[in-house]
């Protein structure tokens, strides 16, 4: 793309950079944010960072956010950024969920479950009120204690599955076929798509379509989502399973051929349920809809899943008449990083370019001037 060369801008530019960082700082009369205090009651915003920027790292999330200004596009960008310094010494086992240590889990389409219900940690059954008292230094509320589940909870999905009334589905795709108690990760393996090292190509196994939602910006996710049910999708979801807490990290280094477990993280995964009336080779049966993300993180998991069971639609002989439907169009405009940096570069000099749209113009309209006056 054509620039023009600007002379005497270094200045301007250390200027702007030092103004950024000043701005960023705020009155220097009250105390400086500490990584710390970000990591710790900013949370939702520190795994939204994580899980988008592709970097399980609770302090450089909290770096990114105050290096932005608490704009968490910006944040991803940086932390992606910084990520792809990051040599690839080993590559983790599948996570294996069915073993987490569970903080929050539900499901609405059983009002008992094997297991139970837990609530956990959620605004679902709060007021929408600001809380003055926040403004206040408040003590802080003391928890009720609960015993931690330490035994693996099954899943709510395996009690359709035992029935046969959920779809099969095809290993080759990284998905799980029916009667497997583990979750849809767990077939993948090394030779699976690495959208971090390789570039989309189309058309794009499910694997690759997961990757590329767990990445992908959560607002347009939800929006793609929404759309979905509204119909632009075909898609008349329930939420079969919800769950979040801590799983185990593996990695199976060759030197040594044995498994060892190097963190424990947080994670959500979101199972949908969705009605299929069947084919002439398939009895009717539900089909799922899968999302996993870093952290609490739990309407971009819902929105992966729904989008995710949208993008199926041809495997299942539906019509493509959405959308979420489309996955070329889901996959390539998902990316926050890639967006942020195609809009965003319209700020950059285009003098060359607006010139020559200039000229046509003029053009065109002499042209339709002198048309004009021979009649």
């Amino acid at each position: 793309m054509p620039y023009v060369a600007v002379k005497g801008g270094e200045q301007a530019i250390e200027n702007a950079e030092t103004l950024l960082r000043s701005r960023r700082r705020g009155d220097s009369a009250i105390p400086e944010l500490t990584l710390d205090q970000i990591e710790q009651q900013l949370t939702l915003a520190i795994e939204r960072v994580m899980c988008e920027g592709s970097l399980y790292d609770r302090e450089l999330a909290a770096l990114a956010i105050k290096q932005s200004w608490g704009d968490l596009v910006e944040a991803i960008f940086l932390l992606r950024a910084y990520r792809t310094t990051l040599p690839r010494l080993y590559y983790s086992q599948p996570l294996d969920t069915s073993k987490m240590q569970i903080q929050r889990r539900i499901s609405s389409i059983f009002k008992d479950v094997p297991g139970g219900q837990s609530l956990g940690p959620t605004f679902d059954y709060i007021h929408r009120l600001l809380d003055f008292k926040l403004m206040a230094e408040a003590e802080v509320p003391t928890a009720a204690a609960a015993e931690a589940i330490t035994e693996p909870v099954p899943r709510v999905i395996d009690t359709l599955d035992r029935e046969g009334l959920m779809q099969a589905e095809e290993e080759d795709g990284g998905t799980r076929g029916q009667g497997d108690k583990g979750n849809l990760l767990q077939t993948l393996s090394a030779s699976c798509s690495d959208l971090t090292r390789e570039p989309l190509s189309f058309p794009a196994k499910r694997d690759a379509r997961l990757q590329n939602l767990a990445r992908a910006d959560e607002g347009f996710l939800l929006s793609l989502a929404y759309s979905t049910q509204r119909g632009y999708g075909r898609n008349h979801p329930f939420a079969g399973e919800i769950r979040m807490g801590e799983v185990e990290v593996v990695i199976c280094p060759e030197e040594l051929g044995f498994e060892v477990a190097i963190a424990d993280i947080t994670i959500t995964e979101v199972q949908m349920v969705n009605q299929f009336k069947g084919t002439k080779e398939l009895p009717a049966q539900f089909t799922r809809g899968y999302g996993l993300t870093f952290g609490y993180n739990e309407r971009k998991a819902m929105s992966m899943a729904l989008v995710d069971r949208a993008m199926r639609a041809e495997e299942f002989g539906e019509t493509v008449q959405g959308p979420a439907q489309n996955v070329e169009f889901v996959l390539s405009h998902s990316d926050n990083v890639e967006a942020q940096g195609f809009v965003q570069h319209l700020k950059l000099p285009h003098y060359i370019d607006f010139q020559s749209e200039l000229n046509l113009v003029r053009k065109m309209r002499q042209q339709q001037l002198a048309i004009q006056n021979s009649k």
